[in-house]
């Protein structure tokens, strides 16, 4: 892989395995961030910031953040070539940094920026939740800020990237809980000209757009429809799926369709905010999240107008999603169909789209 021209200084470069066992104390326990189908992440400390030609804002070391693939294989070798060439490819202030890689024999690591706030998965439903650290405005920050990622690599990046498992645990939070969105493991570059591309379907439960579970269509507009479920995820505090028994289940938008048809905004609030949170933006949080969840692909915006949207500089096209009919009063039902066995963090990986379809109908 060769670094791109024209730039002063490399952002990335080759660690040795070495490097990364004396950075993560020998990928201590102690030092674990979390644990995915992936493999781990560890904490980990470079004492030489020259060799990354960057001032080292801790002092005299860099807090690295290093993903450790579980086991290699074929898929996740082509995960991690896949993950290491996007990430070396894109610089934006709201996608995670690469700072190098690994692979030596069977080892393949990622480096990245450490985020001390973790994700917004833990402060949302994890470890972090009690502390209540998301207050609305930093709410707003994070939802225009990781809008505005994925805005770059719809349609600013070379050719067009699709992330393709855009959820809460996959929005990273810096020192300044400043959106970071990250894991591009599953990603697909879209070519110049292609509507869509057909491929085995990955991604999260909860967050798959019907068309792309369905029939495999993978396009920009499948990550538009998981960032709407993001978005209502981020102002409510629920979950995507909620199981209301052990045979029946309901999906975020199912809940908040109705009320936001029957102007109950108040009753999607996050209780934790304690009604600490501006209406009008609160508003157009869940009506933008609403049209991005949109079934119908053609309905939703794309990511570029999701970022005018949400920092309300368009009145105009904001008034004509008020007016969708998708807003028409519609009957709530808490009903919605037969429980999935596995929580929203289920990852569906290489599975055929009619695989997938039967096993998702309810």
């Amino acid at each position: 892989m060769r670094k791109e021209k024209g730039k002063k200084q490399p952002t990335w470069r080759v660690f040795s395995l070495k490097e990364l066992h004396a950075a993560t104390n020998n990928f201590n326990y102690d030092n674990k961030l979390g644990e995915g189908a992936f493999g781990s992440v560890y904490w980990g400390q470079l004492w030489d910031g020259s060799q990354i030609n960057q001032l080292l804002p801790y002092g005299d070391y860099l807090q690295i953040a290093v993903k450790r693939l579980k086991v290699w294989s074929d898929k996740a070798e082509m995960e991690f070539s896949v993950e290491v060439e996007i990430l070396a490819r894109v610089r934006h202030k709201n996608l995670l940094s690469l700072r190098g890689y690994c692979a030596e024999g069977q080892e393949r690591l990622i480096v990245y920026d450490y985020m001390p706030n973790l994700s917004l998965l833990s402060h949302l439903h994890g470890h972090h939740s009690a502390e209540c650290l998301l207050d609305w405005n930093r709410r707003m920050n994070i939802a225009i800020g990781s809008a505005e990622g994925i805005a770059y690599l719809h349609h600013h990046a070379t050719p067009h990237i699709i992330h393709r498992d855009i959820k809460a645990s996959n929005v990273l939070l810096d020192a300044d809980f400043k959106a970071q969105v990250a894991d591009f493991g599953f990603a697909k570059l879209i070519p110049d000209g292609a509507t869509h591309v057909t491929t085995t379907v990955k991604g999260t439960l909860g967050y798959l757009a019907p068309e792309y579970a369905m029939l495999g269509k993978a396009s920009e507009s499948c990550d538009v429809y998981s960032f709407g479920i993001l978005l209502l995820e981020l102002a409510t505090g629920k979950r995507p799926l909620e199981k209301l028994s052990s045979s029946m289940k309901r999906t975020i938008t199912n809940w908040a369709l109705p009320l936001a048809c029957e102007g109950r905004l108040s009753e999607l609030a996050d209780p934790q905010l304690n009604g600490k949170y501006e209406d009008v933006e609160l508003k157009r949080v869940v009506f933008v999240a609403l049209i991005c969840a949109h079934s119908r692909p053609e309905k939703r915006p794309t990511m570029l107008e999701v970022v005018e949207l949400l920092k309300g500089d368009s009145k105009e096209k904001f008034a004509v999603i008020e007016n969708d009919e998708l807003f028409k009063s519609q009957p709530a039902n808490d009903n919605d169909g037969p429980a999935a066995d596995d929580g929203s963090d289920f990852i569906w990986e290489e599975r055929e789209p009619k695989q997938v379809a039967k096993e998702l109908q309810v």
